[in-house]
């Protein structure tokens, strides 16, 4: 049984070698080929396949026609017992077709493409020129299609450029109305203008006029405004220096009046306590004048603060301190940052001057002395907002004028005789106040009394 296939295979391969396609074959025939060895693939079992296409044995036929597409073409170009083997699976499924083929009489109703298809597949006596006839007929059929296509296509395009004509002719036409409407308005318009230009011209000499004679007035009233102003300046600096005048005479009158008597009122108290604290000291009892008193004698003194000084004290002892604010109607100044920078220079200023406040408050409640703190009012960036504790005067420098000076001012404005202590490490302070009568201590000594406190 093998010898006949193969002396099949031999004959058909002669056949081949004589009939054989002068031309690439034709690319619609090629698909339909294809499509036939897809279908009838199925049909064979994996031994019966070339190797190159058993592969896709598994494949359903629309994948084998898409991945084995060229392959499957070469196998039936090549391969003549696989053709052989396509074409049984033909016979089977096209019986009709296969068998007016093989007899030599094609159908005329089958679609060319198939016919040559099958003739490519069957091999049968001719089939180059069915194949060769079935390319042309799609070739004819591809021109006759693209003729149409062209055709219908040149008749759109035909419509379309009359349509075009016909919109522009119609854009064109409204195009020169609107053109001649915009000429004629363009004409009124120039006409408007030139006239509005002349009126503005007329407007702008008559403008002109106008600014001359107003800045002319305006010149004129202001150089008068002026006039009137300079003597307004003139009487009312005359007024300012009268009444400044008659201010500073009352002002001074008044000042000169109260000063007189406050250090009148104060150096009388003083000197009414100091006679009353020597009498307590020397514990001298009330007498009337005796006619021994007539008798000369070294009568008491009274106690000032250079007479403190003449006792047996270290000028660093807080007793010294205690004794010069036990004299009568003492008034202590003391120079504040000057003691807060010796004793607690680290904290700020605002608690500096919070913690020597709380101790010249006790101080001040334990002793009954007049105390005044004085501070530099250069180091405030603003207006301190600060309660003065009972009992202690809290004063700031103006802009301009030192602390240092503020208490030199003060320690001259009290009366000769009162007893004056100044703290203060400045030796320019010290100096001053002692020219003025009072007495200088060192800052160090009040730290060391308010330790205490």
């Amino acid at each position: 049984m093998e010898q006949p296939a193969g002396g099949a295979a031999s004959a058909e391969g002669a056949d081949d070698a004589v009939e054989a396609l002068d031309r690439p074959l034709p690319e619609g025939v090629r698909r339909r080929v294809v499509a036939l060895v897809s279908d009838a693939f199925g049909g064979l079992t994996v031994t019966e396949l070339p190797t190159q296409l058993r592969q896709y044995a598994r494949f359903t036929p629309s994948r084998r026609a898409k991945f084995a597409g060229n392959a499957m073409a070469a196998a039936v170009a090549g391969d003549a017992v696989f053709r052989r083997r396509i074409g049984d699976r033909l016979r089977e499924s096209q019986p009709e077709l296969t068998g007016a083929l093989e007899a030599g009489a094609p159908p005329a109703a089958a679609d060319p493409v198939d016919v040559a298809a099958a003739a490519y597949v069957l091999r049968p006596d001719g089939w180059v020129k069915l194949v060769a006839a079935a390319g042309e007929e799609v070739q004819r059929a591809d021109a006759e299609r693209a003729d149409e296509e062209t055709r219908r296509e040149l008749e759109r395009l035909r419509e379309e450029l009359a349509l075009a004509r016909a919109q522009t002719r119609s854009e064109t036409e409204r195009l020169r109305a609107e053109l001649e409407a915009a000429r004629r308005e363009a004409d009124s318009l120039q006409r408007k203008l030139r006239s509005a230009l002349s009126e503005v011209k007329r407007g702008e000499a008559a403008l002109r006029r106008g600014r001359a004679e107003t800045d002319a007035v305006r010149a004129e009233a202001a150089a008068q405004v002026s006039a009137a102003e300079s003597e307004t300046r003139r009487l009312r600096a005359r007024l300012g220096e009268a009444e400044a005048s008659v201010e500073a005479s009352r002002r001074a009158a008044r000042e000169g009046r109260s000063v007189e008597d406050m250090r009148l009122r104060l150096l009388l108290d003083t000197v009414l306590e100091a006679a009353g604290g020597l009498r307590r000291e020397l514990a001298l009892p009330p007498s009337s004048m005796r006619p021994a008193d007539s008798v000369d004698a070294v009568e008491p003194g009274r106690m000032s603060p250079k007479d403190i000084a003449a006792r047996a004290l270290s000028e660093t002892d807080p007793a010294l301190l205690d004794q010069l604010l036990a004299l009568p109607q003492a008034h202590m100044i003391v120079d504040g940052y000057n003691v807060t920078k010796t004793g607690y220079p680290q904290m700020p200023l605002e608690k500096q001057r919070l913690r020597l406040l709380g101790g010249l408050s006790v101080l001040a409640a334990r002793t009954g002395a007049e105390m005044t703190c004085v501070f530099d009012g250069a180091e405030l960036a603003a207006p301190v907002l600060l309660a003065p504790p009972r009992g202690v005067r809290v004063l700031f420098s103006k802009p301009g004028v030192t602390a240092d000076e503020l208490i030199r001012q003060l320690a001259r404005a009290e009366p000769s005789g009162r007893p004056v202590v100044v703290v203060s490490t400045d030796r320019e302070v010290a100096d001053g106040v002692a020219k003025a009568g009072a007495r200088p201590v060192a800052s160090a000594l009040l730290l060391k009394r308010l330790s205490r406190v």
